[in-house]
C-alpha cells in the first residue's frame, strides 16, 4: 500500500513527533507527583537521558512509545507497509540503543524500568501502572538496606 499523502506532508508530520514531554510522560509524571514522588526530568548526565529520574531511590524510568520502541505483542507496534527496510533498520537501531542505555545505567548502579505508552493511555491502565511503578520505586529503597529483598524488575 502506498502512502496517501505527499512526501513533504509526511516529512512535516514526522517532524512534529517529539521525544520529550509526550502525553504519556506528562500523565505519568502528574500521577507520580500526586503520590508524593519527586523526580528530575531527562537527566543528560545519565546514559539515555531517562524520562523520569528519582535520585533518592536511584531509579530511572523510560516512557517508551510502543511504535518507536517495538512493544512486543502490542497493536500500536505495527510496521508501515511502505519503505519496510528503512523502518526495520530504524526500529532495530532503537531497540538496540534502548538495551545499551539500560545496561549502562545498571552498570552505574541505577535501577531502570520501562513504562509503555499503551499502559498509560486509559485512566484504568494509568492507575494500574502507577501502582506497579510505586511498588517498584519503594522496593528500590529496600534494596539498598537489604540486597536479598528480591528487587528485580519483572517487566524487563
Amino acid at each position: 500500500m502506498t502512502d496517501t499523502i505527499s512526501r513533504a506532508a509526511r516529512s512535516a508530520h514526522m517532524a512534529r513527533i517529539r521525544g520529550r514531554n509526550t502525553l504519556p510522560e506528562r500523565r505519568l509524571r502528574s500521577a507520580l507527583h500526586a503520590k508524593g514522588f519527586r523526580y528530575r526530568l531527562n537527566v543528560r548526565s545519565l546514559p539515555g537521558s531517562p524520562d523520569i529520574v528519582l535520585p533518592r531511590y536511584r531509579a530511572a524510568v523510560f516512557v517508551h512509545g510502543c511504535f518507536w520502541h517495538r512493544h512486543a505483542r502490542c497493536k500500536l507496534a505495527y510496521t508501515p507497509n511502505s519503505n519496510t527496510k528503512f523502518w526495520k533498520d530504524k526500529f532495530d537501531a532503537n531497540v538496540d540503543r534502548d538495551r545499551r542505555q539500560i545496561s549502562a545505567l545498571n552498570e552505574k548502579g541505577w535501577r531502570v524500568t520501562v513504562v509503555w505508552e499503551c499502559k498509560v493511555r486509559s485512566a484504568h491502565g494509568l492507575t494500574q501502572e502507577l501502582e506497579r511503578l510505586s511498588k517498584w520505586i519503594i522496593a528500590t529503597d529496600r534494596c539498598e538496606a537489604d540486597p536479598r529483598s528480591g528487587c528485580g524488575d519483572p517487566t524487563l
